[in-house]
């Protein structure tokens, strides 16, 4: 069946082209060795086959090809099983793919066009790039069994593969191979440096030309001996470098330029230090264009020497230095709450009693003074605090006053400082006492006595705080307070020696413009003695010391409480601004003070614990009276 099979496509074969030179072939399920055959009669071809190819091809044609297009087909079929044809003479061999180039496969003069089907071996010559470099980037186009290797010394790329595929490999490395050579151009320097005008064109030239690709390089190579700089690339990037020079090349009038800038906002000195940092880390291909900066405190000016280009960059960094400054204006309020005068207090008025003891119950004490219309018109410093911050600051304040009116605590003091933007402030209030530091008992002299000697120590109050501005409306604070006090001059003890305290808090906030935050902790406690008497019988001398009245003593606790608010400034002039916002509110919160220490004293305040509470003990009242 098969050799029937066989005849009738080899008659319609060789009748179509004897006709028409073309050919018709379509066959479905044709042994691979049966189309070997076949095709060595279409072409008239002896073909010898010494390996056994298993297998079948179909091939279905809707319309005619010509018959030196067969023995291509037969290839790919081949191809496909890891074969190929290598031709011997008159003799067509079927070898493996791989092995084709071991196999005297056809060599092409170099050069030459490559055609037909069966593999062939050509040498390809790369005149602009480096052969191995090219080989990596085409390798991909050859075929899975093709072999290519280079050779340095001639530049040469030897290729075993199909025709098809080596025209296609051609084609790629005449467009990739730039096939340019380099010349050397050396052009003199008339009136300017040489050395500067080759900077120049180092940059010019990475700006213009991609240093990636080899051939578009421009090696610039300074000759100080002639002053001239020698240019080696190719003709066309040469050329452009070239005109460039001339332009260039003509005689400095400002080779290293003097510079003042006055400052506004910033010292001179910690701006040079700031560029002397600045300009240490930096890296200049030609020392001399390093640039000198100093400072002149006199006239608060930074003078800078060098070169123009340079001077621009100094400029520009000076600029942002010397910018306005944020500032912060922080009002403080440092106050002593005594605890057994702030619980009576607390019971007299209804307050909650044990948390005004302390400085965080100043926060539930305000709740309480809160709600007041007092407060009806706006002020320019409104539009910046936010989310009530005003309202709360009166309650706070208010509660404050209570407390002082009512001789619940009595006001440190109420410092108020402004500050430069990461910069330290402080502020002290207070007196220097002298402390004995010894004494020498002189027995040489004529008149004996005794010399002391005395060290002045400062007692008093300082708040240091530095501020860092985040936005125009938080900024954070570190603080520190020291309170010092005398609690004894030295008259009620044997060593006659000023006894004195030292209250501290260091901290940090985050507050935001016009916020207020209580910081507290620090608790101070003393033994207070008291006398009671009866009227008249308690003055009679001894008998009314011993009968008629009576001494005790109790113990006594106060703790400091420090208040700060901040207030963000961006521009000095709105210092002026803020400061008549502040006397406005001072006078709005005396209105609000008095409109609610009237409600207080009428109506008086019950914390809203209790009335729950009181709430319950009634309802259970009630229920226990239904039963």
């Amino acid at each position: 069946m098969k050799l029937i099979k066989i005849v009738l496509v080899g008659l319609l074969l060789v009748a179509s082209l004897e006709a028409r030179q073309r050919v018709n072939v379509n066959f479905s399920n044709l042994a691979i060795n049966d189309f070997i055959k076949l095709i060595g009669k279409i072409t008239n071809k002896n073909i010898l086959v010494n390996h056994k190819i298993n297998g079948t091809v179909d091939l279905i044609s809707t319309a005619p090809i010509y018959d030196t297009e067969v023995l291509g087909i037969l290839v790919s079929v081949l191809e496909s099983k890891g074969y190929t044809l290598i031709q011997k003479g008159s003799i067509l061999e079927v070898v493996r793919s791989v092995d084709a180039s071991k196999h005297n496969a056809k060599v092409l003069k170099q050069g030459s066009h490559a055609y037909g089907s069966m593999m062939v071996t050509q040498s390809i010559k790369v005149k602009g790039e480096n052969v191995d470099i090219v080989a990596a980037k085409v390798r991909y186009l050859i075929s899975k069994t093709a072999k290519l290797m280079t050779m340095k010394e001639s530049n040469v790329m030897l290729v075993t593969d199909y025709p098809a595929n080596i025209e296609t490999i051609k084609k790629v490395i005449k467009d990739i191979d730039t096939n340019n050579s380099s010349i050397v151009d050396v052009v003199h320097i008339s009136n300017a440096e040489a050395k500067k005008i080759q900077l120049k064109l180092q940059n010019i030239s990475k700006t213009l030309f991609n240093e990636k690709v080899a051939a578009q390089k421009v090696n610039i190579v300074l000759d100080e001996n002639t002053n001239s700089v020698v240019l080696v690339g190719i003709q066309e990037n040469v050329a452009i470098l070239k005109k460039l020079i001339t332009t260039l090349d003509v005689e400095s009038t400002a080779s290293n330029g003097v510079k003042i800038y006055s400052l506004k906002n910033s010292d001179a000195k910690s701006v040079l230090a700031s560029l002397t940092e600045i300009i240490s880390k930096q890296t200049f291909a030609d020392p001399t264009m390093k640039p000198n900066v100093s400072a002149s405190e006199e006239i608060n000016a930074i003078i800078a020497i060098g070169v123009p280009q340079i001077l621009k960059g100094i400029k520009l960094i000076i600029d942002e230095l010397d910018r306005e400054k944020y500032q912060v204006y922080v009002q403080a309020r440092i106050i002593e709450i005594n605890k057994k005068n702030s619980e009576d207090l607390g019971v007299k008025y209804g307050f909650d009693a044990a948390s005004l003891s302390s400085s965080g119950g100043l926060y539930t004490m305000s709740g309480n003074f809160g709600g007041s219309s007092a407060v009806g018109g706006t002020v320019g410093l409104l539009t910046l605090l936010k989310d009530n911050t005003l309202d709360a600051g009166f309650a706070l304040n208010a509660a404050i006053d209570f407390l002082n009116q009512n001789g619940a605590s009595k006001s440190i003091s109420n410092p108020s400082i402004l500050c430069v933007n990461n910069k330290e402030s402080s502020i002290y209030v207070g007196k220097t006492i002298s402390i004995s530091t010894g004494s020498v008992t002189s027995s040489t002299s004529a008149v004996p006595g005794v010399t002391n000697s005395y060290k002045r120590e400062d007692v008093g109050l300082t708040l240091t705080i530095k501020p860092r501005v985040s936005s125009i409306d938080k900024v954070t604070l570190d603080v520190e307070t020291t309170l010092e006090n005398v609690l004894d001059d030295g008259s009620n003890n044997a060593s006659g020696q000023p006894v004195t305290s030292k209250q501290e808090i260091k901290t940090q906030a985050i507050l935001r413009h016009g916020e207020s935050i209580i910081i507290g902790g620090l608790v101070k406690t003393y033994q207070v003695e008291s006398v009671s008497a009866l009227p008249l019988l308690g003055s009679i001398p001894w008998l009314g010391e011993w009968l008629f009245s009576s001494t005790s003593v109790s113990n006594e606790e106060d703790n400091l409480v420090v208040i700060l608010t901040p207030y963000v400034i961006d521009k000095s002039e709105k210092l002026s601004q803020l400061q008549k916002d502040l006397g406005q509110l001072s006078r709005l919160q005396e209105k609000y003070n008095k409109e609610v220490f009237e409600r207080i004293e009428k109506d008086g305040v019950v914390d809203s614990r209790f009335k729950k509470e009181d709430k319950m003990l009634e309802n259970m009242q009630n229920e226990e009276d239904t039963e």
